[in-house]
């Protein structure tokens, strides 16, 4: 009996390790020689992503029954909807969902922060998500490419500050 409840154990947790994992992650991250305080100012409002992400042309913000809702016009005209979830001044982070937009993901759960000290700071976007309509790989290179390229804007901007 005992060895049949230690192999059905075994069994189990084989089953678990063999089970694909159910979000993907991306997470970047960029230096920038600017003060923290002056990067968040730049990013800091949850529509400022018109001013430095270069696929954000037009943001508009709502109040949705006392939550912010962006929608982000993207240069082929597509709209990317999303909810600022939670937010926190005093450590310079915000996160917010993906409601609807064309994007390869569903459940999608992101946060940006600024952190540092002193003439520097590091830019941190991560998300999760689960593929919708690809593989996971292409919607973590789709991801990702989004936050590299707002990242890489960010680091231009804030080194011309």
């Amino acid at each position: 009996m005992k060895i049949r409840s230690k192999v059905a154990g075994l069994a189990a947790m084989g089953a678990l390790a063999a089970t694909p994992a159910f979000a993907v992650e991306v997470s970047k991250s960029v230096e920038v020689a600017a003060k923290p305080d002056a990067v968040w100012k730049m990013i800091g409002s949850f529509c400022d992503i018109q001013t430095w992400h270069p696929a954000a042309t037009k943001c508009e913000l709502k109040d949705e029954g006392g939550k912010s809702v962006r929608t982000i016009t993207l240069p082929d005209g597509a709209a990317l909807v999303e909810e600022q979830t939670a937010r926190d001044d005093d450590k310079m982070s915000y996160s917010y969902t993906i409601l609807d937009g064309p994007l390869p993901v569903e459940n999608y759960q992101s946060t940006i922060s600024v952190s540092g000290s002193g003439d520097g700071s590091t830019i941190s976007w991560s998300g999760t998500f689960d593929a919708k309509g690809a593989s996971d790989e292409k919607a973590s290179e789709v991801i990702g490419g989004i936050y590299d390229a707002g990242l890489a804007s960010l680091k231009d901007k804030a080194g011309a500050m």
